[in-house]
């Protein structure tokens, strides 16, 4: 177990650690389909999730040159569309931007300014260089740095992600704390040598018995409670 003494730089992932990524996708597809019946926009967020998912392992496994998320999102969205019918070019633009448009959870925007005050707090995010900048101003998250795994053309868990912010944050490994809603996340920093906090988030990757992550937290609050404590 880490002591809150130890650290000394607080890492974010922000895809669904931060932002609801889920609810915010829905409403890119309700916006692009409004007919759409609730069932019908869970059937088109599964396409657009699954695409995601297969073509980041699919970069990871080198059966594909890297592509930032944006040209992901873009490639989900026509997917989406043709399921879906959809035809009008403007309109499967729009849904292709969805990703940045992402609700942030109740705790994330006072969260970090909270931690902001203590520590320098940066965001670690699978998200392209523009994607991350528009999310970030469009949920209003505010960070000393946001650091995308485009610099590095890959995508977590990739051990170069993590690396990228153990040589921005310019302290040994084990003073950095990622901070993440996925348990594959963490196991990758871990691997790296940071410290981890898993946060509980409705659309997480919840620990396993074996995973031994230096704290486990409900919401931001709490997280913020034990590292602000003197």
């Amino acid at each position: 177990m880490a002591e809150n003494r130890d650290i000394e730089v607080v890492v974010f992932d922000v895809l669904g650690t931060l932002v609801d990524e889920s609810s915010g996708l829905r409403t890119g597809i309700r916006e692009a389909m409004p007919a759409s019946d609730d069932a019908s926009v869970e059937e088109l967020l599964t396409v657009w999730q699954e695409h995601v998912e297969l073509e980041q392992q699919r970069i990871a496994q080198d059966d594909r040159a890297y592509v930032n998320s944006e040209a992901i999102d873009e490639e989900a969205a026509r997917r989406v569309a043709d399921h879906a019918g959809l035809a009008d070019p403007a309109t499967i633009a729009r849904l292709a931007t969805a990703g940045q448009r992402l609700p942030p959870w109740g705790d994330s925007v006072a969260g970090l300014e909270r931690l902001a005050r203590r520590f320098p707090v940066l965001a670690l995010s699978n998200a392209g260089r523009t994607a991350l900048l528009r999310l970030s101003a469009h949920a209003g998250l505010r960070w000393h740095q946001a650091l995308s795994a485009e610099v590095v053309r890959a995508y977590k868990p990739a051990p170069e992600v993590y690396q990228l912010a153990i040589e921005t944050a310019g302290c040994p490994p084990e003073r950095l704390l990622m901070v993440a809603a996925h348990a594959w996340d963490l196991r990758g920093a871990q691997a790296s040598g940071m410290r981890t906090a898993y946060v509980r988030r409705p659309a997480g990757d919840p620990p396993r018995r074996a995973d031994a992550f230096d704290w486990q937290f409900n919401d931001l609050d709490e997280l913020a409670n034990a590292l602000t404590a003197s």
